[in-house]
């Protein structure tokens, strides 16, 4: 059982100001898992205050005193890779040997040598004509991370603010807090300085709200869905603060004519199922030839029958539940939604999985023959849903595939690189991922349209914690 019932401010771990606990849940099992305290305003106000004080030094820190403390951070985050991969697996269900351990826990410490990377050739400085331009921290960051990546979204925001030389208050998911308790006490292992990194646990309308409309935060970086990061970012307006958003998506996955259909199927097909589906990024509706469209049915339902659903803890489990009842009430609704709507269903369909009469389970369930128009196709369902959309031309296929609300990104599997490029660089999203291409930490992470404003990950996303200076002075212009 985990209690995280104290806060992390000033480099302490404190009570909260006025005492209010949340059971965290288990969702493989609906047993209750641990608690944790809920904050209010007043502990926001403690936190910001401890952030500002701690910038005036920490922001003048040297590039090589932050080196320091990234290569300290880092060293300390390899030594609780497995206690932070098991408090991900209890706290929203992903399964332990093929989600946490490889992918989940270690995503964030990739950010931090991203991070230590970045920082170590950036340029803060630079001449440009008779002037000097000057990066700087932005100041006390206010970060709002959500459950279903919650160390990976969690470091992507610390490792380059700190990098960056920033101090922040962090509202993790009240869903998924355990990693991010690990994550502050490897920060304290590393001697991060007081006050540089705080920790308020709340909900989104209280402490969340607290931290975007705080006159003291300077930026806030929020990762949710696009009805949440709508609220701070109005809630952020009053105080013209800087806002880095990183919102939701419904990707396409164009498979073009010629493509080899195994591979690009049975790919497009496991990624849709990875973390129960439970990813900004899923490759959620997977375009295809008409002509073909039987025999992608086919082998995604071969695919889908491979795909174990279980107990989390099962090291031959590769789809656990979904992250709370909320959601799953939510998954279910929409795949109820589909089959009203007359999408056809190929496989899995509401309810939970045969055998599995507890936890928040989902079916992984495949849809064919659906219209762009249909619900499942327009909302982002956040669960191991796949849906399967026919087209005629690859002109209706880029259509189809930009007839969206989001823009974060995309997946194009051609007969070869170039043909998939060419119609990659035709889609409107932030990332585009060529014939089965991973994701890259040195690049950019974010979405056009709905799906967000900034970037995260590598030297991007390093960028959005910093302010530009330009200096200007007869100085300057005999310097030159």
């Amino acid at each position: 059982m985990r209690n995280y019932l104290k806060f992390y401010i000033d480099g302490e771990w404190v009570d909260p100001i006025e005492p209010r606990t949340l059971d965290v849940i288990n969702p493989a099992t609906e047993q209750k898992a641990g608690a944790i305290s809920l904050g209010g305003a007043p502990d926001v106000d403690r936190a910001v205050a401890a952030a500002q004080r701690a910038f005036e030094t920490f922001s003048r820190t040297t590039r090589e005193e932050r080196m320091a403390l990234l290569q300290r951070v880092i060293e300390a985050y390899q030594r609780r890779l497995g206690d932070l991969a098991l408090a991900i697996s209890e706290e929203m269900g992903a399964p332990l040997e093929k989600v946490a351990k490889p992918l989940q826990a270690p995503s964030g410490l990739g950010h931090f040598m991203v991070a230590l990377g970045v920082l170590k050739d950036f340029e803060f400085e630079k001449r440009q004509g008779a002037t000097r331009i000057v990066r700087e921290p932005v100041g006390v960051c206010g970060l709002i991370t959500p459950w279903n990546w919650p160390a990976n979204q969690i470091a992507c925001k610390i490792a380059p603010a700190l990098a960056a030389g920033c101090t922040m208050v962090l509202k993790p998911s009240e869903i998924a807090p355990f990693s991010a308790h690990v994550i502050a006490e490897i920060l304290h292992e590393a001697g991060v300085p007081k006050g540089v990194f705080n920790l308020v646990d709340g909900d989104g309308p209280t402490v969340g709200a607290a931290i975007a409309s705080h006159p003291g935060i300077d930026m806030v970086s929020f990762t949710g869905s696009t009805r949440a990061g709508i609220l701070v970012d109005k809630a952020a307006a009053d105080t013209v603060k800087k806002v880095a958003l990183e919102l939701g998506g419904k990707s396409p996955n164009l498979i073009l004519d010629g493509a080899p259909l195994e591979a690009a199927v049975g790919h497009g097909v496991v990624l849709m199922m990875n973390n129960t589906g439970q990813s900004c990024n899923a490759p959620s509706r997977m375009l295809v030839p008409r002509e073909q469209l039987a025999q992608v049915e086919a082998i995604a339902t071969a695919v889908v029958a491979t795909i174990k659903v279980g107990d989390p803890a099962d090291a031959t489990t590769a789809v656990g539940p979904q992250a709370s009842e909320m959601q799953w009430r939510r998954v279910q609704g929409l795949i109820e939604k589909g089959v009203q709507e007359g999408a056809k269903l190929l496989c899995g369909g509401p309810g939970r999985p045969a055998g599995l009469e507890r936890g928040y389970y989902t079916q992984p369930t495949i849809f064919s023959n659906v219209s762009n128009a249909m619900t499942i196709a327009r909302e982002e369902i956040f669960g191991p849903v796949l849906c399967i959309l026919p087209y005629d031309s690859e002109e209706e296929a880029i259509r189809i595939a930009n007839d969206t609300p989001y823009g974060l990104s995309a997946y194009v599997y051609g007969p070869n690189a170039e043909q998939a490029r060419r119609v990659g660089a035709r889609i409107r999203a932030g990332n585009v991922h060529i014939n089965g291409a991973n994701l890259d930490m040195t690049g950019s992470f974010g979405g056009y349209k709905q799906s967000g404003l900034g970037r995260e990950w590598g030297a991007f996303g390093f960028e959005e914690f910093l302010e530009v200076k330009s200096v200007f002075g007869p100085e300057e212009q005999t310097a030159a």
